[in-house]
């Protein structure tokens, strides 16, 4: 396996012709450190668990989705809705760096069914809210059929308006430009371009969360690491075949 490619805010690639895009805003980042060997089984043995400082990491993200089909006018009611998606990071074999989702959370019935069965991604129908009020943010999550009853409850209080420079977790755990899958056809990835987070600081206010639990992740205590972003605007690319090779571990240390 090549060397991973470095943590950067910057994304690796353009993309010329977006498949999809997309605005990711009032976002909460929630991270929790985990052992690699948790969540080596959630993941394709293709994929290594990417690691910082000898640690896997789990997130739980909430935020409010805009997307659009490029050539689309947008309708608000049917294209911007709350999503909470739990995730962990990983490196495919060429080194490139990216995402890995355990259940991605929605509040769209179609959007769940089309995501599953054409994309292979852990899509989740649920009920969900976002609430501002002044610098302080609400998101709560309770799933529909199937898994009724799990639910997630977060808010956080914005704290300086940013980080004059995001540290080094920080950007490990927010500047990804890649999610990977497995669908009908087999391993794949899906690039996103889009400016650097403007990331701040953040005061856990609540967590009452059972998503990552249920994505198969057994977290104990409040998340080591928060932060919150106004958002992105972000242009998706297109699906792109893996190999089907077998890689080593790798722990990422700084």
């Amino acid at each position: 396996m090549d060397r991973p490619e470095p943590v950067t805010p910057h994304p690796p690639e353009r993309i010329s012709l977006p498949s999809m895009l997309q605005a990711w805003s009032t976002i909460a980042f929630l991270h929790w450190r985990v052992d690699p060997a948790e969540i080596r089984p959630l993941v394709p043995a293709e994929l290594a668990v990417d690691t910082f400082d000898g640690s896997a990491w789990v997130g739980l993200i909430p935020f409010c989705m805009h997307m659009r089909f490029p050539f689309d006018v947008p309708v608000p009611s049917l294209s911007s809705y709350p999503e909470t998606n739990v995730r962990t990071y990983v490196v495919d074999q060429s080194g490139r760096r990216g995402l890995w989702f355990c259940s991605l959370d929605v509040p769209k019935a179609a959007a769940v069914a089309i995501a599953r069965i054409g994309f292979g991604l852990p899509y989740a129908w649920s009920a969900m809210s976002l609430q501002r009020e002044g610098a302080t943010v609400s998101y709560s999550a309770e799933r529909r059929q199937p898994g009724r009853g799990i639910r997630s409850s977060v808010a956080v209080t914005a704290g300086a308006p940013t980080w004059r420079e995001p540290d080094e977790l920080a950007h490990f755990l927010t500047a990804r430009f890649r999610l990977f899958a497995r669908g009908p056809l087999g391993l794949y990835s899906i690039s996103v371009e889009h400016r650097p987070w403007s990331l701040a600081p953040a005061v856990l206010d609540e967590v009452d969360d059972a998503l990552v639990r249920s994505g198969g992740v057994d977290v104990v205590g409040k998340p080591d690491h928060v932060c919150v972003s106004e958002g992105v605007d972000v242009r998706v690319g297109w699906p792109a075949a893996l190999p089907r090779a077998v890689v080593p571990e790798f722990d990422r240390r700084p």
